[in-house]
This record gives C-alpha cells, structure tokens and sequence, in this order.
C-alpha cells in the first residue's frame, strides 16, 4: 500500500519569498528524496464562497509504502528538507502522514 506524506503551508508574510524559497530550494530538495514515487504542489486557489484558502501550499508526496517512507525521511536528503523549513515556512506548516488508498 502506497504512503504519503502531506504537507500544509499556512499562508506566509511574504507570498513572494515564500514561492521564490519554496520552488527554488525546497521542492529540488524534496524532489531528492529517496524512494519518492510522486510528489505534487497545489496552490490553491479561493473557497467555495469566494474566501481565501486555509492554505497557500498543499504538497503530497508519495512512496511505495512506509518502510520507504521512513528510510527516505531518514536519509541525509530528509534530513535536509525537514531543516530547510525553518528557512522559509515561519508562518507554520501542518506535517500528516499515512497509508494511501484510491477511492475509484
């Protein structure tokens, strides 16, 4: 069973640095790790009734199950991407993760 980790960004101070760090630096990074099968960032976009997102950045990447979920986290790349962070996520950052199933 596929695992994925999923990442939520809180709106930032600066939307401008937050992209530039994050498609610059981090998601090159991210993109490094070991095992990772898909990775994927949505930007979304107003809500239903026209109000902001809860969240300026949704990344879900995804490994073939957990044991290559925790060796990827666990790797030097890991390592490097959970400490990047603190350059650029100051306005916090929601870390789930779990055992993925389709729904169709």
């Amino acid at each position: 069973m596929a695992y994925q980790l999923i990442v939520l960004y809180n709106p930032p101070e600066s939307v401008t640095a937050f992209d530039k760090h994050y498609d610059e630096t981090h998601a090159p990074l991210a993109a490094e790790l070991p095992g990772l099968r898909a990775y994927t960032a949505t930007r979304p976009g107003p809500s239903a009734d026209g109000g902001s997102a809860p969240y300026h950045l949704v990344a879900i990447l995804t490994w073939d199950d957990e044991a290559a979920f925790n060796a990827a986290m666990a790797s030097e790349a890991g390592q490097a991407a959970v400490a990047d962070l603190a350059n650029f996520a100051g306005a916090g950052v929601t870390v789930l993760s779990g055992p993925s199933e389709s729904a169709l």
